[in-house]
């Protein structure tokens, strides 16, 4: 995971501890590690952010003889991607299910994004998740655009022993969410967790329907579901949802596949929001927690001296 990224921050601390921290001296390291940043997946905004802070805190930056430079230039770059991947806002997805549990109201949650990212085995997975942790849940299928997706929801909701709410290919999407929440307030299920049409982020009349369904659902949630190998095509489907729709976080899926790692840091940048989980393969309990940290870690190696 992140090997190539990693390679990346690993070669340019090596270099630019090995140079005075002078402008001139930064100028030609910096403007290779922002080209090696974009081959690897990083929005060109945001490699631009990464190298604009780490010249204004490093360069002119006076070291003590005795300091350690790479432990210095470590922890600037540890700070600039922590001040990326931990943005203002937290959410904590298990205290919001839980407050409305006690409420007795049923937590909403909308997932969105396009065709082929995992979104509709994802939502399995929370489910999977949220009753391991003893909340019933029941699923909507609001992709009446593709009977395709009304059949896949249907076999994972009969894999978790969940109840599933769907109509008809191409009826109304937003039905569908609001018989899933009236369903869901009759019997006391504490979530509600809709799947939605995929097709291009561009296509006026999803945005549309995305919008009709937020209106109708009134959801605790949005999440944004991307596919972290597809890179920076991830990073503006996140851009035009959130242009369009409120987005809440995101989870990003094939996270073990990634050797790149770009889309990590840039969906984070360019939502202003969190990722809150991370797939990390095909079965139900491949589904972790986002640590920034943790990625930080991968992406920048152990702190440890080279040797």
């Amino acid at each position: 995971m992140f090997e190539k990224l990693q390679e990346s921050f690993t070669r340019f601390v090596r270099k630019i501890t090995e140079v005075d921290l002078k402008p001139e001296s930064l100028e030609p390291l910096i403007w290779d590690f922002k080209i090696s940043l974009i081959e690897n997946d990083v929005a060109v905004i945001v490699a631009d952010h990464i190298c604009d802070e780490i010249k204004k805190r490093l360069s002119g930056l006076r070291v003590k003889r005795l300091a350690d430079r790479r432990k210095i230039i470590r922890d600037t770059m540890v700070n600039i991607l922590l001040e990326i991947l931990e943005p203002p806002e937290k959410i904590d997805l298990i205290k919001i299910v839980e407050r409305k549990r006690h409420l007795r109201k049923p937590c909403v949650i909308v997932f969105v994004g396009i065709n082929g990212t995992g979104k509709t085995t994802t939502i399995a997975k929370l489910a999977h998740l949220l009753r391991i942790r003893g909340y019933s849940v029941v699923l909507a299928c609001s992709d009446t655009f593709r009977a395709g997706s009304i059949e896949q929801l249907s076999t994972h909701a009969q894999r978790l022993g969940v109840p599933i709410i769907k109509h008809q290919y191409g009826s109304d999407a937003a039905a569908v969410a609001y018989d899933a929440i009236q369903y869901a307030k009759a019997r006391g299920i504490n979530v509600v967790l809709i799947d939605t049409a995929g097709r291009m982020q561009t296509d006026k009349n999803l945005l549309l329907e995305m919008e009709k369904i937020i209106r109708v659902s009134s959801p605790d949630l949005v999440i944004f579901v991307g596919d972290s190998l597809s890179g920076n095509d991830a990073v503006l489907q996140a851009e035009e949802f959130s242009k369009a729709i409120r987005i809440d976080c995101s989870i990003l899926t094939k996270m073990d596949a990634d050797a790149k790692g770009g889309a990590a840091i840039s969906i984070t940048y360019v939502t202003k929001k969190p990722i809150l989980y991370v797939g990390t393969g095909q079965e139900y309990t491949d589904l972790e927690l986002f640590d920034p940290n943790i990625v930080i870690n991968r992406i920048l190696g152990e702190n440890k001296k080279e040797k």
